[in-house]
């Protein structure tokens, strides 16, 4: 858990240096957002998307984050499919990364 951590660090940092929409929130309200987004990410992979169709998958169906995120989907995507697939059903990769943003 802890190289996923660190990971997820490096990948936040890429995410939150690529987009300004983060500014526009609370830091609790932009890591909620992230923290969708990586759920949504791995139900995706759960349900056997490509990480290539990751984007266009998770934009087609419903979503709770603003419209401003949705340019961190890609930039998310391959930290949750580095991830270990036997985790994916056990391991709250959202809840990890809030963690980790909180703390950023």
């Amino acid at each position: 858990m802890t190289r996923m951590l660190k990971i997820a660090a490096a990948t936040l940092t890429a995410a939150a240096m690529s987009t300004t929409a983060f500014a526009a929130d609370t830091k609790e309200q932009s890591c909620a957002h992230q923290a969708a987004i990586v759920s949504a990410v791995q139900d995706a992979r759960l349900d056997g998307v490509r990480e290539q169709a990751v984007p266009a998958a998770i934009l087609e169906a419903e979503h709770s984050w603003p419209d401003a995120y949705d340019a961190a989907i890609p930039i998310i995507a391959p930290w949750v499919y580095q991830q270990e697939r036997r985790d994916l059903r056990t391991k709250d990769f959202a809840g990890a990364w809030s963690e980790l943003c909180l703390q950023q």
